[in-house]
């Protein structure tokens, strides 16, 4: 049994992570950071939980850059094969649910 105090996880650098669990090849994982990722294809799915902060999420269709800024409590879903790119604004903390391994 854990309890885990999001708002109280910083890691050492952008996008560092605490495991939370890890359940049929499927990883959760906490992430802390103040600088963007990189765009990048996950090996499957991807849900994305903004737990505290705001993220502006990229991602493209068809060729094309769309963007939304996700605020606390928003949820992302990449699909298979969608290319994105989260660039916080300020400090976020987010879950990350994807395949164990994954980009």
């Amino acid at each position: 049994m854990k309890i885990i105090r999001s708002r109280d996880f910083t890691a050492d650098r952008p996008w560092g992570a605490l495991d939370i669990a890890r359940m049929n090849g499927i990883s959760m994982r906490l992430h802390w950071t103040d600088q963007p990722y990189r765009w990048h294809v996950n090996d499957g799915e991807e849900v994305f939980a903004v737990l505290a902060g705001r993220v502006e999420m990229r991602w493209r269709e068809s060729g094309v850059e769309q963007r939304t800024v996700l605020e606390t409590g928003d949820v992302f879903h990449a699909t298979v094969g969608t290319e994105h790119v989260a660039h916080p604004i300020g400090e976020a903390r987010v879950l990350v649910v994807e395949h164990e391994g994954s980009v």
